[in-house]
């Protein structure tokens, strides 16, 4: 797989390395977790007072990782900031020291928020290796697609910036679809969609790779302003 997956793969008491995606730089090396933890869905707190009978028993707690916490959020991890000093001078945002890239925010004195979208974490004992940014991007937004109809059996998402403003809206169609590219020649690629058994010519080597299908509808300023 392009994007190594956090739910899956990400453990307690093994070694990690945490790089930026866009130059390769290591922003968390060798840091090892006692707790690996999922964090409730983003919206968790509005249905508070649907569960409870009285005063909500977490308006006064924050869920914030200690020490050797990570915990799992659906498109951002958090990490306790220990002696990591990412953070710009002028703001909370975590930056790439080499690159400058936005690589995540502090939303609190001890706790770092980093984006999926822009940072690789992989085994110490493994060696980074980089990827597209096209290539990484694709295979990171179709995992969480994939993880977040499955966990809410919802198929219709919304892709909103820092700002809250909506840049993009989303149906997931389906999760199983099959890409099959000729590796012949970069001359002759085609790519077709295998939805059952159909015939493949076995003459030329191919390259397969799982895809999810979906429907977008882009909102940009200058057009879908509604």
């Amino acid at each position: 797989d392009v994007v190594f997956n956090l739910r899956e793969s990400l453990k307690p008491q093994k070694n990690y390395v945490f790089y930026c995606q866009s130059c390769g730089d290591i922003i968390v090396k060798d840091r090892k977790f006692f707790r690996v933890l999922p964090l409730p869905s983003e919206h968790w707190s509005a249905l508070v007072e649907e569960w409870c009978c009285h005063p909500d028993p977490f308006a006064r707690s924050t869920l914030q990782p200690q020490n050797d916490d990570c915990f799992l959020g659906d498109t951002f991890f958090l990490l306790n900031s220990g002696n990591e000093s990412h953070k710009s001078k002028e703001n909370t945002r975590v930056i790439c020291k080499r690159c400058k890239t936005i690589l995540g925010e502090a939303v609190s004195p001890d706790t770092i928020k980093y984006y999926v979208t822009e940072v690789i974490v992989q085994p110490s004992e493994g060696n980074f290796s980089p990827t597209p940014r096209s290539q990484f991007i694709q295979s990171v937004v179709a995992q969480c697609l994939v993880e977040l109809s499955s966990a809410k059996s919802t198929f219709r998402f919304i892709v909103k910036g820092d700002n809250g403003k909506i840049y993009i809206l989303v149906w997931l169609l389906n999760c199983d679809t099959l890409l099959v590219e000729s590796l012949e020649s970069s001359s002759s690629h085609s790519v077709s969609t295998l939805f059952g058994d159909s015939f493949m010519p076995s003459s030329a080597p191919v390259g397969t790779w799982n895809a999810v299908k979906v429907l977008y509808q882009p909102c940009t300023k200058s057009r879908n302003n509604e």
